[in-house]
């Protein structure tokens, strides 16, 4: 069984930047692509960037430029590092792991004010 902590959501006001963590801990498994979603109210979950673990990586057209994923291969950990953050950017941001099933984090909530 794979476990995802999540840390480093909050309050921000448009502009600012934060930084989210995510952890993987567990037995047994291959990371094969980790990554980051994110659900707003009343909206669906949706792809904010994700990495494979050779290093390729996705964004979503809203935070290209603005947002930077990364790994650590050693320490099973993906971040994300958020600037110029903007008021459409609050939601829930869930981690996401691929490792022959899909994992999920709990969220963390990253709320923008205006």
């Amino acid at each position: 069984q794979v476990q995802l902590v999540e840390s480093g959501g909050g309050l921000v006001q448009a502009g600012g930047s934060l930084r989210l963590s995510c952890a993987a801990s567990g037995r047994g498994f291959i990371i094969n692509t980790m990554g980051w979603y994110r659900q707003a109210p009343g909206k669906e979950r949706e792809l904010v960037a994700r990495i494979t673990w050779g290093g390729s990586t996705n964004y979503a057209d809203s935070v290209k430029g603005r947002f930077t994923i990364s790994r650590d291969s050693a320490k099973s950990t993906v971040d994300l590092q958020m600037n110029s953050l903007k008021p459409e950017d609050t939601a829930n941001y869930y981690c996401h792991l691929w490792a022959g099933r899909n994992y999920w984090g709990k969220g963390t909530l990253v709320t923008v004010s205006s």
